[in-house]
């Protein structure tokens, strides 16, 4: 019983230190930086001239408020955040087109991302195909023939 936790333990140490556990939260760290950026990108850079060109509206502005009863008035408020401030129950549309917008964004990076590393791999296999030999020496006479050879063509040995 205690040998073979033990030997569940060297394989988990083996999967969580040289296995791929490291490269994910690698991937993950760096992903999750990357969102933060790609989402000021589209708060920050884009959705402002959007407004703008949309007639100076402000996307995170753009919600429903429901009535704080059935049947009852629906109360106005100025922006989201007084709307929030008050206490009221909202349907946040603009900040789900924001958040639309941010994961198209994501997934053309993430698209172009791996389309490079297909191509850089691609480019990797080429080479390795090119390095490899096309001919080997015979054993017995040391001529070089065609790495397909089954027989010598000089001396008729055997491959």
């Amino acid at each position: 019983m205690i040998g073979k936790l033990k030997k569940y333990a060297d394989e988990f140490t083996t999967f969580a230190i040289k296995g791929n556990v490291v490269d994910m939260a690698v991937g993950i760290i760096i992903g999750a930086a990357f969102g933060k950026i790609v989402d000021s990108l589209v708060k920050d850079i884009i959705m402002p001239p959007m407004g703008f060109l949309m007639g100076k509206v402000d996307f995170t502005n753009l919600y429903f408020t429901l009535p704080t009863s059935i049947g009852g008035e629906i109360p106005k408020y100025p922006t989201l955040e007084a709307a929030q401030a008050a206490g009221a129950v909202t349907i946040n549309y603009g900040l789900f087109i924001n958040t639309l917008i941010s994961f198209v964004f994501v997934s053309f990076a993430v698209f172009l991302m791996i389309k490079f590393i297909n191509k850089l791999r691609a480019n990797e296999k080429t080479q390795k195909e090119a390095e490899a030999p096309a001919t080997k020496v015979c054993p017995k006479c040391c001529s070089e023939i065609n790495i397909n050879a089954t027989k010598c063509p000089f001396c008729t040995t055997d491959l």
